[in-house]
């Protein structure tokens, strides 16, 4: 079975962003970082996904989300 691609939107100094990304890592769930200090487009897909907070996480087959959600993040493990 394929993994889902999983992005997490995040930026610099937000302790939500750094829980969700190490708590990925410790889940062994691949995901690529966009960071929207360093990515222009990436604020504009946050805004589009109807977001104003990070991190924002997306994945195939679940609902996308923000903030440190460890229920949600479970559902990718």
């Amino acid at each position: 079975m394929e993994k889902a691609t999983v992005i997490v939107y995040s930026k610099p100094n937000c302790m939500q962003c750094q829980f969700t990304k190490k708590y990925l890592e410790n889940k062994g769930i691949a995901f690529e970082v966009k960071d929207i200090e360093q990515n222009v487009k990436a604020i504009d897909e946050v805004k589009q996904l109807g977001f104003s907070s990070l991190p924002v996480v997306i994945a195939e087959g679940i609902e996308a989300f923000n903030g440190f959600r460890p229920d949600m993040l479970n559902r990718l493990a």
